[in-house]
């Protein structure tokens, strides 16, 4: 064995005892009080071309609660955490333009992964991103032809609900937060959320929901062991 595959092998045994020795962070988010009433969104309903996509009228979806208080669309993070972003080799995010709407309408990612960008639907969207003038990030606006090639999207540096838009359409927004590490989940229509292989420490996972606001809570990962976290969010 020469001097190359030793320590090929020694590296991999070293990520593998990494592995190993992480553990999951798992939870549910739930939301406390009664959310208002979701907006009709009536200029879609109205046009012409996208009317047509929709059987009833379509509405907002700032808040997707469950019938126990159960939370969707929740960015849980966890922060201090000093790992380092995948994203540059990472599978792309998917994000699509479907009934002229984004779907999904909150999404997140690593910096420098990308974001493939669908347009489904049988007319022309434009995909414009707003990101925060001081987060480094670029700002790009791209038109996208009915069921088009897909369109790819990446930003280098981390952000909250970073915007976008359609201009064409001005009722579909999409947010996607950008973190510099692979710790991070969305959590699901039942609240849930896992955010896998974290290494052993102690952590704050924080919470972070669009219109409801962040919360924050101290975590523990021993190593080997899965952490649980729950965490509740008040409407506002």
């Amino acid at each position: 064995m020469n001097k190359t595959t030793v320590l090929l092998t020694l590296s991999a045994l070293a990520v593998a005892g990494q592995l190993a020795a992480a553990g999951d962070i798992t939870g549910t988010i739930t939301l406390k009080g009664t959310p208002p009433k979701e907006k009709d969104i009536t200029p879609l309903k109205d046009d012409p071309t996208c009317g047509k996509l929709h059987s009833e009228l379509p509405t907002t979806h700032f808040y997707v609660v469950g019938s126990g208080g159960e939370l969707a669309d929740v960015v849980v993070s966890v922060e201090g955490i000093s790992g380092k972003s995948t994203g540059a080799s990472a599978p792309p995010a998917a994000l699509d333009q479907r009934g002229c709407e984004y779907v999904p309408q909150i999404l997140a990612v690593q910096t420098d992964q990308k974001i493939q960008i669908k347009n489904s639907d049988p007319v022309l969207h434009n995909i414009h991103d707003l990101p925060n003038p001081d987060s480094g990030n670029k700002e790009q606006n791209m038109a996208q032809m009915p069921n088009g090639p897909e369109l790819s999207f990446a930003f280098a540096k981390p952000e909250a609900f970073l915007k976008f838009k359609c201009d064409v359409h001005p009722w579909m927004f999409a947010w996607v937060s950008v973190f510099d590490h692979p710790y991070f989940a969305i959590s699901a229509k039942d609240g849930t959320f896992k955010i896998a292989n974290v290494p052993p420490g102690k952590y704050t996972i924080k919470a972070a929901h669009r219109k409801a606001g962040v919360v924050t809570q101290e975590v523990e990962v021993k190593e080997g062991a899965p952490a649980k976290v729950d965490l509740a969010l008040e409407v506002k």
